[in-house]
């Protein structure tokens, strides 16, 4: 087991999970014409749960190891068994996408079972229309964002019918457990250059984090660090796509500096709503960058770092936010994932498993250190999705939350519109809605809808 995916299995608690989520919404399953030569229309659940049992990620479990000590390792699970795993609930179809994400809600705070595969799905029916809903729970030790996609997208009909049968490995020669003298050098020359980058990483993360610590004033911990209840809020709000990269064409930059400047204003709406003095400095927003090569196998587990991000929620005029938070991300992006604070992921990576074991409970208490919230965007195909013929209607992704912080925000283009996952402490973010609608009416400050 690699060492950032241990960091995850070893830094969850009963009330804090480190699942990764996705609520999809699909279109009612296309009927059959009343002719013989017509299939029925496929039992969705079946279907579901075949198509994520041929995912080989999704068989594996977690187990621990001798060697190396404190360390685990992924295996298939001999008993494995997808009903488990993936089951059926029937809502009420007064108001369907309410009572989806209600429960939705509900099932993101319990942790997944861990002497299984960690994972779930959950398909909601009852819509009067036939459409459903499907919640996809990946636990962060099985994979980033971006892994996760590749992982849920073998449910959908473009994907799945594209599939490989899995080739029978080759044997691999027997050979010593012993490495030789050249084996031994490389070994060396390898831990040496961890450690380097152990160093170089932990003086950015010390450094920024110092930094910070002088410039804290507290009234961010009040807003958005809180002790966890253990609840959890979703809400959701969608974007036209369209409309951001007219923003981005006029302004510059990139489509996520735009997405995250209306994230910096609508935090500020949320403030003035809830009468809440803004904090005395911005607030910090980890913002995750993927570690993989462009057009490359997705691989397995987790491969990413960071960047640190002062969302400017102080800055009163939306233009100014706008060329504050892309400036900043330019820095961020010249100076590489590396550096800050945000690199911490990094340094996790160069820890030993007995590291992971034993101070879990001691790095889950830094993330309010470092920064007061997460922002993440997750990337889905370009291509129009479906489940058996049912079409992809929206796919809002949910980040966990860190040890006292009580606010994620998750955002994936799809289908000509951003679809936005916010998740909360059910406690301490009880006006989620209020922040998810905030979103839209930023952009509309960016962009001014156009008027009859």
């Amino acid at each position: 087991m690699a060492p950032l995916d241990l960091a995850f299995w070893h830094l969850e608690s009963p009330t804090h999970p480190l699942h990764l989520g996705a609520l999809a919404h699909f279109g009612p399953v296309p009927t059959a014409p009343d002719h013989p030569d017509h299939e029925p229309p496929p039992d969705v659940l079946e279907l579901l749960a075949r198509r994520a049992a041929a995912v080989p990620r999704l068989r594996m479990r977690v187990r621990d190891v001798l060697i190396p000590v404190g360390g685990a390792a992924w295996s298939a699970d001999p008993d494995f068994d997808v009903r488990r795993h993936v089951r059926e609930i029937a809502l009420p179809g007064a108001d369907f996408p309410a009572e989806t994400t209600g429960l939705a809600a509900e099932l993101m705070e319990r942790p997944v079972e861990r002497g299984l595969p960690p994972w779930e799905m959950y398909l909601f029916t009852g819509a009067p229309d036939g459409s459903f809903a499907v919640l996809v729970k990946l636990h962060h030790a099985l994979a980033d964002g971006m892994r996760a996609v590749a992982i849920g997208a073998g449910i959908f009909d473009e994907i799945a019918a594209g599939r490989r049968p899995a080739r029978r490995p080759r044997p691999v020669p027997p050979r010593s457990w012993l490495p030789g003298p050249g084996r031994l050098l490389d070994l060396a020359r390898d831990r040496l250059g961890d450690l380097g980058r152990a160093v170089e990483v932990s003086a950015s993360v010390v450094g920024a984090s110092v930094v910070r610590a002088g410039r804290l004033d507290g009234r961010p911990a009040a807003a958005l660090a809180a002790e966890s209840s253990g609840t959890r809020r979703l809400a959701t709000a969608t974007l036209p796509l369209d409309r951001v990269h007219r923003i981005r064409r006029a302004t510059g930059g990139t489509a996520n500096d735009v997405l995250l400047a209306v994230a910096a204003g609508a935090l500020r709406r949320w403030f003035d709503g809830r009468g809440l003095p803004l904090p005395g400095t911005d607030l910090r927003a980890l913002v995750p960058v993927s570690r993989r090569r462009p057009g490359a196998a997705p691989g397995p587990g987790n491969s990413l770092s960071g960047y640190l991000l002062d969302l400017p929620v102080t800055e009163p005029d939306p233009a100014a936010r706008l060329a504050a938070v892309r400036h900043a991300m330019d820095r961020n992006k010249a100076a590489g994932p590396s550096k800050g604070a945000g690199a911490v992921a990094l340094l996790a990576d160069q820890l030993p498993p007995l590291a992971h074991r034993f101070g879990a409970p001691f790095a889950a208490g830094a993330a309010r250190l470092l920064f007061d919230l997460l922002v993440t965007q997750v990337p889905l195909p370009r291509s129009a999705l479906s489940l058996g013929g049912a079409p992809l209607r929206a796919l809002f992704p949910m980040a966990p939350l860190a040890r006292g912080q009580s606010l994620a925000v998750a955002m994936s283009p799809y289908g000509g519109r951003v679809h936005i996952g916010l998740v909360a402490d059910g406690e301490a973010v009880p006006d989620l809605d209020a922040l998810a609608a905030a979103f839209t009416a930023e952009l509309d400050l960016l962009d001014p809808p156009d008027t009859p």
